[in-house]
């Protein structure tokens, strides 16, 4: 996977654009800033947004051609983020240390998704907020008819309902809902599309 992130991140346009994920930026602005986490955050463009509103980012990818352009689109908008390379196995981060986790179209195998949105939570200090947007497994029905519409096309990476509930039990959750959109984000997401989305609040 990292070969494949890398060769995309190394294309001259930004894969999913340099504007922030829409819910990312309707939601995240009703929070005071503070320290957040980007997990998976591929050409920088949630966490640039959020470091323009004055939160204190830090942010990992495994591709390094991620990061370059991460760190070249906080320089064009005078914004400062911590970006490091690497998987989740390799980051240290203190425990019970950040004020918000975005996960925007982070999807992780499945063998591997529970688990890591777990240890993802351990970061956020209680009281924190979950910011999660991904495709549903309804979105299969759009990508298959229209390849721009992006996302994983195993259906296993794909999001349910009950499986967010379940990997996210330990928060208190104030928004939690399947939506069909329209995507216009870059070259890749583009068109009709099934997503899920979660914000809550750590207990």
């Amino acid at each position: 996977m990292k070969e494949f992130w890398d060769k995309r991140y190394a294309e001259k346009d930004w894969a999913y654009g340099k504007e922030p994920n829409e819910f990312l930026k309707s939601s995240i602005q009703e929070f005071e800033p503070g320290k957040a986490l980007f997990p998976a955050e591929g050409e920088g463009r949630n966490a640039v947004y959020a470091g323009s509103l004055g939160w204190d980012v830090s942010a990992f990818d495994m591709s390094v051609s991620g990061r370059k352009k991460a760190l070249q689109l906080a320089n064009e908008k005078t914004v400062r983020i911590d970006y490091q390379v690497g998987d989740l196995m390799s980051m240290v981060y203190p425990e019970n240390y950040f004020d918000l986790l975005v996960l925007i179209f982070v999807h992780f195998p499945p063998q591997l998704r529970s688990g890591y949105h777990k240890n993802l939570l351990q970061f956020v200090k209680p009281g924190g907020k979950v910011i999660l947007e991904g495709f549903s497994k309804k979105h299969l029905e759009f990508s298959s008819k229209n390849p721009k519409a992006g996302g994983p096309p195993n259906i296993d990476m794909l999001f349910s309902i009950e499986e967010i509930k379940e990997d996210f039990s330990d928060l208190n959750i104030e928004l939690l809902e399947e939506n069909e959109v329209e995507m216009n984000e870059g070259l890749y997401h583009v068109g009709k599309s099934s997503v899920i989305r979660l914000i809550g609040t750590k207990n």
